[in-house]
């Protein structure tokens, strides 16, 4: 027991709480998204908020004194990062979130983990120790048991399908990201890969969507909220908390996905949130402080 009290204290606290705040924005995406698609057609706005988020970034940013004159090594990870996360990981969601619940969608995405660990161990030949491997583990359990409840009420398989594909984009952004954030200009790069997001739908959106607008005073606040909280502030937060402690242990973190996701689609959308929800949730947190204690640093005996 004192082993474990003082693995806990080694933990990093401020990437901790980086690391919540990061979820907790994220998780509320897929609800603005799910309000957002059923008011205008997901990839145009998709490419519409990060114009505005991408052009935001980039004049603060140079108010900052930050530069666009990056490495071939943080341009490299920028392109990548903004074709296969913005472009691919998020317009496929908001594809499939037309046919799937916001709740769902947030499963989906929190086995993002999982493929960062593979991918990791696959071409990176990165070692992940028993315990770290265990609490992966745990935390598909812990997606598993709440899926489970999601799609006993049936599902639409072409929003799964955009959903899986998605989230496999998502984890080779992950590692893209470990070369685009050092070197500074963090918040340059964050609206660099906006911009590049941006431009990528912006073809698919004009050839295959009409826009149809259905205004609303929700659709229009989802539409700023998602510029300014998950557009802007959470992927910083999530540059920096990659730059802090890592690809794995920050992808850990997209294991709260199911719990924020569920209850905010919850409070917000009135989707079902039940008890298999809270076990799945805990098990997911044992896992992400299992994988957080293998990764710490060794002390010197």
């Amino acid at each position: 027991m004192a082993a474990f009290f003082c693995g806990v204290s080694a933990l990093d606290i401020r990437s901790a709480v980086m690391g919540v705040v990061f979820v907790l924005m994220w998780s509320s995406a897929f609800s603005s998204a799910r309000i957002i698609v059923q008011g205008a057609p997901p990839l145009s706005s998709l490419s519409l908020r990060f114009l505005i988020s991408g052009l935001i970034a980039i004049a603060i940013a140079r108010a900052m004194g930050q530069t666009w004159n990056l490495t071939r090594q943080q341009w490299r990870g920028t392109i990548i990062f903004g074709i296969c996360q913005n472009a691919l990981y998020l317009g496929l969601f908001f594809m499939a979130m037309q046919w799937i619940e916001a709740g769902l969608a947030a499963i989906i995405a929190s086995s993002m983990p999982l493929i960062v660990a593979f991918f990791s161990w696959a071409f990176l030949k990165e070692k992940t120790p028993l315990i770290g491997v265990l609490g992966l583990l745990a935390g598909f359990i812990g997606v598993a048991l709440i899926m489970s409840g999601r799609l006993t009420g049936g599902s639409d398989p072409v929003g799964l399908l955009l959903g899986l594909i998605g989230v496999t984009a998502l984890a080779i952004a992950t590692l893209a990201v470990r070369g685009a954030s050092s070197g500074g200009n963090v918040l340059m790069i964050v609206g660099l890969q906006m911009l590049i997001g941006s431009a990528a739908l912006f073809l698919p959106a004009l050839f295959l969507e009409t826009i149809e607008i259905t205004y609303s005073p929700q659709l229009l606040g989802a539409f700023l909220y998602t510029v300014f909280v998950p557009g802007l502030a959470a992927t910083f937060i999530w540059f920096k908390l990659v730059g802090r402690i890592g690809t794995t242990r920050a992808a850990t973190y997209h294991f709260l996905n199911p719990f924020f996701g569920v209850a905010i689609a919850a409070v917000l959308l009135g989707e079902e949130f039940g008890a298999r929800d809270f076990i799945g949730v805990a098990i997911i947190t044992a896992g992400i402080l299992a994988v957080q204690l293998s990764k710490r640093p060794t002390s010197a005996a």
